[in-house]
């Protein structure tokens, strides 16, 4: 594990979220905010660990935009941006949520206050369900819900989603984080009349290898082997690949790995009663005496 590296890119992603977080969207197109954010990673010397997640409303997560995407961020709009930034695959992850609705400024409030308060809780060996209790504790608190079925996450070397989940609830048995593993913390949350869960949309449009198998399709393996050059077991966009292939022979690659499941798709993750959802994160790795928040 490489504390420098997840420490360099930490602070390139906070400072690209914070950057993120002060800009008018409203009139920008998903696509515009997606490749401002990614060249931004870049220029700031890391790379991006997933395409940008410019998730609104009751989209929770997964949306990234679609080449040549002309959705437009309006007036009345909750966007959240989702960032990742790595340097020789040590992963830092965060996100904020910009409200254009002032009807749903204390929902982002309290995602952010949940964030804050679960984050001073974590040393080495706390449990993870205590941690989701904090962020049950300050929304119910709040008037709100947490997304049950969305939680943080353990971040390992290429890989986004190590296997650990720290959830946004109370539950019982989970696991005590460990010092010098990283982790994020991610608080859901969404309205009181929301059901609290959400649901595989339709889009699917971030994808990752899930396995490197040769297929005996020629075109197919090649191009199976420059994403793993690029990104490893990193997520990836269609738009990120167009450089050196045509749209439409790269979506049907994309769709012949698919089903041969080789490469995974993540579909987008939507509120069970169609209510807005906001959402808050920061990456930390747990010491014996709290956390070093590397996106702060």
């Amino acid at each position: 594990m490489s504390i420098e590296d997840y420490q360099k890119a930490g602070k390139v992603a906070a400072e690209v979220r914070e950057d993120a977080r002060k800009r008018y969207h409203v009139g920008e197109t998903l696509l515009q905010i997606c490749e401002h954010v990614e060249g931004m990673i870049r220029e700031k010397g890391a790379e991006p660990a997933f395409p940008c997640n410019v998730s609104l409303n009751e989209i929770a997560a997964h949306y990234t935009a679609e080449p040549n995407d002309q959705t437009v961020v309006k007036d009345g709009d909750l966007l959240k941006i989702d960032i990742g930034a790595h340097v020789n695959g040590y992963i830092a992850d965060t996100a904020v949520t910009v409200c254009y609705n002032p009807r749903y400024d204390s929902l982002v409030n309290a995602t952010e206050l949940a964030l804050q308060e679960a984050v001073k809780i974590v040393k080495a060996r706390v449990k993870a369900s205590d941690i989701g209790k904090v962020v049950e504790n300050i929304t119910s608190k709040m008037g709100f819900k947490p997304i049950h079925n969305l939680s943080g996450h353990s971040l390992a070397q290429y890989t986004i989603h190590a296997g650990r989940s720290i959830p946004n609830i109370w539950t019982i048995g989970t696991f005590s984080l460990l010092p010098d593993e990283a982790y994020a913390i991610e608080p859901f949350l969404t309205t009181k009349d929301g059901s609290g869960v959400v649901h595989n949309g339709k889009v699917k449009n971030i994808f990752a290898i899930a396995t490197r198998k040769r297929t005996g399709d020629k075109e197919a393996d090649a191009f199976l082997d420059d994403i793993w050059k690029r990104f490893k077991t990193l997520p990836f966009a269609l738009r990120w690949v167009l450089k050196d292939h045509d749209e439409k022979k790269a979506r049907n690659l994309i769709e012949f790995l698919l089903n041969k499941k080789l490469v995974r798709a993540y579909p987008i993750l939507v509120e069970g009663n169609g209510k807005f959802v906001a959402q808050a994160e920061h990456t930390l790795i747990p010491t014996e005496s709290g956390a070093m928040i590397v996106t702060l």
